[in-house]
């Protein structure tokens, strides 16, 4: 089993519902993101403590019929995704707040 992953928001982005997305801009070049509704569950349940297999199991499993073991992996390469653009933090151990 590989070591756990946690999401934090970064603090260096706005987030704004607008109808049914979730718009994310980027403070540093006012970049704008269109979250999907995966991308958008997966952003709300980013609190830095909880490990991201917990939210694919009792956030993305709960919410749409999907396999763990593809959600988890899918749900990996997006945090990893959002991570690269500075949407979202990621590390092996929770986030102090």
């Amino acid at each position: 089993m590989s070591n756990p992953l946690y999401i934090l928001h970064s603090s260096d982005v706005a987030a704004r519902r607008i109808g049914d997305e979730l718009m994310i801009m980027l403070a540093r070049d006012s970049s704008l993101f269109s979250l999907n509704e995966t991308a958008a569950l997966l952003w709300q349940a980013a609190d830095g403590k909880t490990p991201l297999d917990e939210i694919v199991a009792h956030t993305l499993c709960a919410q749409f019929d999907i396999d763990y073991d593809i959600a988890l992996a899918d749900a990996t390469e997006l945090a990893h995704s959002l991570a690269e653009r500075g949407i979202l933090l990621i590390a092996e151990q929770p986030f102090a707040h």
